[in-house]
Parts: structure tokens; sequence; C-alpha cells
């Protein structure tokens, strides 16, 4: 992809074409449709859901613009936003690009461990938070902050709070912003200065702070376009936290290009309801979102009963062979074009109503979706595409067509997007999306980025027909003793559409066959335990040799489907759930498999010395 590359199906060629920086591209905006909705967002205290128009937002942006002047930053130094999603993010983030500032957006769930961290490494001069709380939890982490000098809190504060720690701490509250718009002429920002730093979320180490410039963002965003072109009508409702590469791009600076409205989630625990308020057109998710959907509707189809449940599987088998059908223009069976108008009515239309009803493009990525549960909701005529990305390119790599969509694979590369296999069959990328490298690690940088721009991604996939399958993470690939390698996503991912089963790690490094650690659902462990005569709210009972074999017995016919190699011959089991707020998993809600696997280690051990106890007995 070449510099001034336009998206040939984009709804405003002209901004994609002539934007050169992310603060071009919102003056723009703000330009070309000044009247029209550019955020929804919903007023807690009047119980409403406002409008704000670009011009609007613009003028906020202004006021910002002219804030951050008095605190004399230049242009290069970095400003990081410990914040939800919101207009004022985007106001904040708009004005610290307008005035040359790298912004670095923190994850709401973070550790301030890890925030420190993530401060220091970057030498981060201004955080914004949303309330002084969060700025208390920074403090209260012992850690000293060695680069930062102001701290700008949204909301009231709490006294209790010593915002005045730093010696030149300043604090705005809604409102003080200066009202006057910022003077001055626009800076010269390039297209190749860097916009952006992006920590990953560190499943290995720490984090590594990836540098991304204007036109890196500016051209996945074009590509993406192309092949999913957005419409000046569209709605965008945001949920995922615009710390996320994958929201931001595609969730936030996509919809500014083509000029569509975006909504602001509530929040997680509330995204049902306002699924059915906003009514999107188009919704940016990852797999957990549809995991949790379906097990919901699981739960409810064993309430109603066997006709509701065959009714269910019916809609399912019969809607995706008519998907298949479609994709090779062929005709669809007589009775499933007989039954598929009453199936639709009596099951489809409703789990569609659930999304709001409008979706016209519902798209995943972030982590692998479970191929089955893609299966599913495409049968039911959600129009769901799967692509593949990673922070280091911008971060969208792959996406399939809405039209020539293949569940199994992560779509095709994207315009301007290279790819290749090198000979242990890792994916490696090269594109004007690729990142400027890794802040102030030029080590990692060689290591991931060699001399002609192609960036090893660490993931083991295979290339058919031009699309992409993900086979795994060449470091979370597990060797047995044997000589077997064995992905665990897969086999983790099937493990977790079992109700019985919340979450599930696979270990087995260097051991002669696998394992695997399940941490289950309360409930449903509960039940299984008063069935076997066990006390479920014992610790005991989970290290059951009786219990143990049965929860083995009944996750293993899941996996029936994969080689011999790959089958779990024996489990761990818990209660305790897996979070950032323990250490174990990453805010991208990604598993630390190195945490998990130490914190229990003496019962991964146990396991395995069982089961060679009972070989040696054998023999």
């Amino acid at each position: 992809m070449k510099a001034g590359y336009a998206p040939k199906n984009s709804s405003d060629t002209a901004i994609a074409v002539a934007a050169m920086s992310l603060p071009d591209l919102f003056r723009q905006r703000c330009q070309k449709t000044p009247d029209a909705v550019a955020y929804r967002q919903f007023d807690r205290l009047a119980g409403i859901w406002r409008g704000y128009t670009w011009q609007e937002v613009g003028n906020e942006v202004s006021r910002w613009r002219n804030a951050l002047r008095r605190t004399a930053m230049q242009p290069g130094d970095r400003v990081a936003l410990w914040m939800a999603n919101s207009v004022a993010w985007v106001c904040c983030e708009q004005a610290a690009l307008a005035e040359g500032l790298v912004v670095v957006p923190l994850y709401a769930r973070d550790n301030p461990e890890n925030l420190t961290y993530i401060l220091n490494d970057c030498s981060c001069s201004l955080l914004v938070v949303d309330h002084s709380e969060q700025w208390g939890q920074l403090l209260d982490c012992g850690q000293k902050m060695t680069a930062l000098q102001r701290v700008i809190c949204l909301q009231e504060t709490d006294e209790s709070v010593n915002l005045d720690i730093l010696q030149s701490a300043v604090q705005w509250l809604p409102g003080k912003q200066p009202e006057e718009p910022v003077p001055g002429t626009e800076l010269n920002i390039q297209a190749h200065d860097p916009a952006t730093i992006v920590y990953t979320s560190g499943t290995t180490g720490l984090p590594k702070g990836v540098m991304l410039s204007h036109a890196n963002i500016l051209s996945n965003c074009r590509a993406v376009l192309d092949v999913h072109p957005a419409r000046p009508d569209d709605i965008f409702l945001s949920f995922l936290p615009l710390s996320h590469s994958f929201e931001r791009t595609v969730g936030y600076y996509i919809p500014m290009m083509a000029g569509c409205c975006i909504a602001y989630c509530r929040s997680i625990q509330e995204l049902a309801e306002d699924l059915q308020v906003i009514q999107p057109t188009v919704l940016i998710s990852v797999p957990r979102i549809f995991e949790k959907i379906s097990a919901r509707i699981q739960e409810q189809l064993n309430e109603k009963g066997k006709m509701a449940q065959l009714l269910f599987a019916a809609a399912v088998k019969i809607g995706y062979r008519r998907f298949l059908t479609d994709r090779a223009r062929t005709q669809a069976r007589i009775t499933d074009r007989l039954f598929w108008p009453v199936l639709k009515r009596l099951v489809a239309d409703k789990i569609l109503r659930r999304f709001g009803g409008r979706l016209r493009l519902a798209v995943t990525g972030g982590a692998p979706l479970q191929v089955e549960l893609s299966r599913q909701f495409i049968g039911l005529g959600l129009p769901l595409v799967q692509g593949y990305g990673l922070t280091e390119a911008a971060p969208v790599v792959s996406a399939n067509h809405e039209h020539d969509n293949r569940p199994e694979s992560v779509g095709p590369p994207l315009p301007g997007v290279e790819i290749r296999l090198n000979e242990e069959g890792e994916l490696q990328v090269k594109s004007p999306g690729v990142m400027l490298g890794y802040w102030n690690n030029e080590e990692q940088t060689r290591e991931s980025l060699d001399s002609e721009g192609w960036l090893k991604t660490g993931d083991i996939a295979r290339v058919e027909d031009g699309y992409i399958y993900i086979i795994g993470r060449s470091k979370e690939i597990l060797v047995t003793s044997t000589g077997e390698k064995i992905a665990p996503v897969p086999l983790e991912m099937t493990l977790e559409q079992h109700p019985l089963i919340e979450q599930a790690m696979v270990v087995g490094e260097g051991k002669p066959y696998i394992i695997a650690l399940l941490s289950l659902d309360v409930k449903a462990w509960q039940q299984q335990a008063t069935g076997l005569g066990l006390d479920p709210n014992s610790a005991e009972a989970l290290h059951d040799p009786t219990a143990r074999s049965t929860v083995l017995a009944t996750v293993s016919g899941r996996l029936h489907k994969f080689p011999a190699s790959a089958q779990i011959r024996g489990v761990v089991l818990t209660t305790e759930k897996w979070s950032i707020d323990n250490g174990l998993l990453t805010p991208t809600l990604k598993l630390i498999r190195n945490r998990i696997a130490t914190r229990y280690a003496m019962d991964i051990e146990s396991v395995y010395q069982q089961h060679h106890g009972r070989a040696r007995t054998t023999t």
C-alpha cells in the first residue's frame, strides 16, 4: 500500500485520502459534517442518552488544547489516559495528538503495579484519570513515578487523596478548562511522527511499548474500509476499552473516517440493555462476549425443555447450510427453503433481537473464536466475521469478507499487507501498519523486526487459497517428552464450551502427556459434587480422585475430534477464578500461563505422580 492509498469502497474517500495525521482526520471530519451526531453517551445524573455533534466535540477539543498548552509540555512528551470509554477520552486524546503529544492509553482494570511500570517506562509527564481514587491506588502500590509531573482528574475529588504529592500536580475539574479556543496556528505534524505508545499485555514478561505513527494507524483504517466499508448512517456500540488497539482503530478511528456515530456502552454489565436501546448496525467484539451470550442461550434452552432445544438445533443446522449454499452461490435444498421461514420466525429472529435487531456486521478479533460458536451464530443469521491482528501491526492484518466468509480462518490479508511463513510455520507480516518499534527497547525491536521490515508475529499459521488459519502461539506450543507438538488454545476453547468449566489451561511441556487445569463454574460444580456425595464447599472435594475422574470423563468427550496426542489424561480442579485482580489474566483477558502454572505447581505434579504410580503398578 502506498501513501495516499484510497479505499475503493470508502463512504468518504476524500477524507480517507487527504488525512495525513490523526488530528488532521478529526479536523476534516468536523469541517465536513459539523452538525452530524458523532457520539452518544449516557448521562447518569439526568438519566438520559445525550448526543454530541462533531462541532460540539471539536469545540471541546479546542478547550482541551488550550489547557494542555498551559502545562508547557513539548511535542513528543507522553500523556497517559487512564479513563473509561467516553467523549472526554476522545477530547483529551484528540487535543493531545493535535499538540504533538504521544498518547499512552492505559487499561481501566489494570493493576497499579503494572500501570506504574508503564508510566515510568515511557517517562510519562501527564496522567489523566476519571476520579481521584485511581490516583490513590497508584500511590498505595508504593512505587515511585519518576517522571510524572501532573495529574488531571475529571470528577470531583476525594479530599482524603493527596493529589498534591507531586510537586507541580495540577487538578482540573469539568468546566474548568479555558473557555477560549486554542490560539496560534496548527502544529506541523508529520505522518510518520509517533502518535501513540500502546503497551502489550505481557503474558510472558514485562509489557512492551509498541510505537505507532499516524501513518501506521491511518493506513490500517483505509485497508479495513476497503474490505468492510462503513456507512454514514452506521451506529457503532463501543464497549471494548479504547486502550485496546482493536477497538481504537476499528471502533474509533474508522467511524471517524467514515462519518459514523459511536455510542459508548454504560458498562459490560449493562451491555444487553444498551444493545436494545442503541440498536447498533456494527458491533466490534471479542469472542468472550459471544461465548457468554451462547452460554446464556443454552441455559435458557435447558430450562425450556427438549422441544426448544430441537428447534434451536434445527435452526442452526439449516441456517448454516443456507449460509454455505449462499457462499457457494448454489441452490438451497427444497426442505431448507420450506422450513427456514418458520425456524427464522420461531428461533433466529428472537436471538438476533438480543443484538438490537439492526446489526448488518459483527466483527470479532483479539482472540480466536471457537469454530462451532461461529457456525452457531452465523447459522442463526448473525453477519459475523473473524479477523486477525496484533498491536504491532496497528492492528488488523486480515479479515474475512462478508460475502466469502470462512469461519475456520481469520480471512485473507488486507490490501497492502504482505504475509509469509518461515520454516517453523511462523506468520510474518509486512505492511504500512507495522510499528516503528518498541519504546526504549532496541534489542526486542531487532528480534521482532528484520532489516526488510518483516514483523515476526509469534503465531504459527497455515495459508490455504490465500486465507490464513492460525494454529497457535509459537511460545505456547507444548512439546511433550514423546516429541508431539500440541497447540493448547483450541483444546482450551473446546473445554470452556462445557457448562462445568469457566476457564481452562492445558499443560504438559516435557511430560509424556497433557493434563488440564480447570476453573469450574461454582453452580455447576455444586451440583456435580453433591451428586458424588461430596461437600462442594470443601477444598478437599476438588482433590477427590472420584471427582477428578468424573470430571475428566465428562469433559474428555468434547475432545474426540482431536488426535490421540491431544487427549487430556488428567485434571486439576479449582473454583478460583483467574482474573486481572489476582494477576493471572492480562488486561486483555489472556492467560498468564507461567503464573497459573506456578500457582498450581504442586497440584500439577501430584496428578503426574499419581498417573506415574498407577503406570508402575500396572507394569
